[in-house]
């Protein structure tokens, strides 16, 4: 038996005017000429994202829903290097608190998961540092609400540059060079193009990495199509962690666009999934990465009532037995 819980990516699609990612661009903040006004701009996006933000927390405690990934663009320009003025953790403090203590208060598990641009195989020195930097940014975040690091950011191994055998070997000279707070909060996941589920293990087993196995991903980019066999080995992963295994489930649009998430999940291709790794550990935490948000939660639940091996707990988690 294992008990399985739901969560969903950044915004819902049931919640009006709640993006938590309102921006203003770098070209947009240098056409300000008065800088003063231009700081207090963010500040005004900013408040407005964390606020919705905390919208979207209280709509996810009133449908049991208690894992949440926030969105990566909640403080624009934030970790931008020629907008050193921007203060932002002390111009949010009072927010992003209000933010971490309602998290808390309602035992949930959030996180965050950095676009594309975190490359932490890179050989140049300028892509490695604005890594860091965006890394840090989130780290700060996270700092800025009280609320534990550890674990808490998915990224991706990086770009291959032609030889993955390299990139995975630069990767491991990156680390060393990367702050330990960052790296205590890093967990890796295999990607849907380059860094399959066999490599991501080689660098979680190797630098005690946990790591988020993404299915739709192992299905799109496989060495070996028997996932089941490296398991196991992802479970380990997790064995120094405080937290629940994490991983991601979506679905191909379709046959012809594989790699691109529908709108809502599969049930029959989740419950298959589920039916050989129940029983391998008490919980399992799934975010849900589909275009329908908050809806393909909802519909997922209602779908996977009618299998008699699942026991419904509230209205975004079940056991399977």
């Amino acid at each position: 038996m294992t008990l399985i819980k739901l969560g969903y990516v950044a915004m819902s699609v049931n919640l009006q005017n709640s993006s938590p990612s309102q921006t203003m661009t770098f070209a947009q903040y240098q056409k300000l000429q008065d800088k003063e006004a231009a700081i207090a701009k963010l500040k005004r996006i900013s408040r407005s994202n964390l606020a919705n933000c905390l919208r979207l927390l209280k709509h996810n405690a009133a449908h049991d829903i208690y894992f949440f990934r926030f969105s990566s663009r909640l403080i624009p320009l934030a970790n931008h290097e020629e907008v050193e003025d921007w203060q932002y953790l002390r111009a949010l403090k009072e927010p992003l608190h209000e933010l971490g203590e309602y998290s808390k208060l309602k035992e949930m598990r959030i996180g965050f998961h950095p676009d594309h641009f975190v490359v932490l195989t890179s050989t140049k020195p300028d892509v490695l540092n604005q890594s860091i930097r965006t890394l840090s940014m989130h780290e700060a975040l996270l700092r800025g609400m009280n609320i534990d690091h550890t674990h808490r950011c998915v990224i991706h191994i990086g770009g291959a540059y032609n030889d993955k055998e390299k990139a995975l070997e630069q990767f491991i000279h990156n680390w060393g060079l990367i702050p330990r707070k960052i790296q205590e909060m890093i967990m890796l996941e295999n990607d849907d193009t380059t860094f399959s589920l066999q490599d991501t293990l080689y660098l979680c087993e190797k630098l005690s990495i946990p790591l988020v196995f993404d299915f739709h991903h192992h299905l799109a980019n496989h060495e070996n199509e028997q996932w089941e066999e490296g398991w196991q080995r992802v479970i380990e992963t997790w064995r120094h962690s405080r937290l629940p295994l994490k991983m991601h489930i979506s679905s191909p649009r379709d046959e012809k666009d594989f790699r691109a998430h529908a709108d809502f999940i599969d049930s029959t291709m989740f419950m298959k999934f589920l039916s050989k790794v129940k029983g391998s550990v008490p919980q399992i935490d799934c975010m849900i990465e589909a275009k329908q948000k908050d809806d393909a939660l909802f519909k997922l639940m209602d779908d996977i009532k009618q299998y008699p091996e699942i026991e419904v707990l509230d209205g975004a988690s079940f056991r399977i037995k």
